[in-house]
């Protein structure tokens, strides 16, 4: 009997990334998916230089609002996490509005209405949920010219009641998160959302995040591209991409984040605080027995002590609080100072969360 041809392994997936951070969501995507990242724009230059460090190969586009997407290689999943200063409940709730930081969320969907990527994984903050939203419109699709299709300015009691509702009410202001999946139902994609804790998976603090999925309803294997704008098909081409749903079992997972394959065999593990636990963590000797569990690593020193400004909270610790690998973030390769290393840290996706959302 012949010997069967053996069948290439497929390629992997192609990962574009917007909003990149240190790159937490990028690390859940490629390991949900076998992708890799291909390009990214970060325009925060000492984190960007964090997520070079580990993606050598990807070069960072720069400023969302600058980029000429018809210029892009296209890609078959785009990633990101827009501004969450105008919708977190810690900010000024300005909401999500043309004009805004969060608003830039529009420079994104322009990104997936020109790339036609098959996948978009979203992240943002709680207060996606709860802050209003003005979704831009065409100049022709309402009277006058009117941009605003939701009453400005518009406070939480005027939206609608029900948390789950997101603005089904027309009568009643959008929420953040209505505007999105709004947009996202525009362009022609499906989506599906969850809101959860980081301590679902064992992180010693809740940090909830809300995150969203969503699929092309009309897949594109001939990678086409739009023209510069909503809604008109463009003439470009690239090769064709794999439109798998999920990474089947002959691609292979980057090696860049195999380490969460360990991480997530042991989030539902029996785990229980020792003496020394107890008697160097107190009442947060379990949460802390956990995560050293499933991080495989022990809880650095929580703190920096200074004479002069007191005690404030050590990367390397915060670092651990996101699961993340030694150093990823504070490795002495990477000039960080302190400070851009605490905002970098606190403004990212912690990726097992990340990867329980996918999932």
């Amino acid at each position: 009997m012949p010997t069967p041809p053996k069948m290439p392994a497929a390629k992997p997936l192609k990962v574009g990334s917007l909003f990149s951070g240190y790159g937490g969501l990028d690390l859940a995507v490629e390991h949900v998916f076998g992708a890799r990242t291909i390009w990214f724009s970060e325009i925060n230059e000492p984190v960007s230089r964090v997520f070079s460090h580990h993606w050598p190969d990807a070069p960072n586009l720069g400023d969302i609002t600058m980029i000429d997407w018809r210029t892009v290689e296209p890609v078959d999943i785009l990633c990101g996490g827009f501004p969450c200063q105008d919708v977190s409940t810690v900010g000024k709730m300005a909401g999500l509005a043309p004009g805004t930081r969060s608003g830039l969320w529009a420079n994104m969907a322009d990104a997936i209405d020109q790339l036609r990527p098959e996948w978009v994984v979203i992240e943002n903050v709680r207060g996606l949920l709860s802050a209003s939203a003005i979704r831009a419109t065409h100049e022709d699709a309402t009277p006058q010219g009117d941009e605003r299709a939701t009453p400005d300015p518009a406070t939480l009691r005027h939206l609608e009641p029900d948390l789950w509702g997101l603005g089904n009410q027309p009568a009643r202001p959008l929420r953040a998160l209505g505007a999105v999946l709004g947009d996202l139902a525009d362009l022609g994609y499906d989506a599906r959302w969850i809101g959860l804790p980081a301590s679902l998976v064992g992180a010693p603090h809740p940090r909830f995040r809300v995150f969203i999925l969503a699929r092309a309803t009309v897949p594109n294997p001939a990678r086409l591209r739009r023209s510069t704008g909503w809604g008109e098909p463009g003439s470009s081409a690239g090769t064709p991409g794999n439109h798998r749903a999920l990474a089947p079992g002959d691609r292979p997972r980057p090696q860049r984040a195999a380490w969460l394959t360990e991480m997530e065999s042991r989030i539902g593990d029996a785990v229980g605080p020792d003496r020394r636990h107890l008697h160097r963590w107190g009442r947060y000797a379990d949460a802390i027995a956990r995560w050293e569990h499933i991080t495989g690593r022990a809880a650095p020193a929580p703190a920096l002590l200074n004479n002069k400004t007191g005690a404030r909270p050590a990367p390397e610790f915060v670092e651990w609080l996101m699961g993340l690998p030694r150093g990823w973030v504070t490795d002495p390769a990477e000039p960080l100072t302190v400070n851009q290393q605490l905002s970098a840290l606190g403004n990212g996706v912690l990726p097992l969360q990340a990867w329980a959302a996918i999932q």
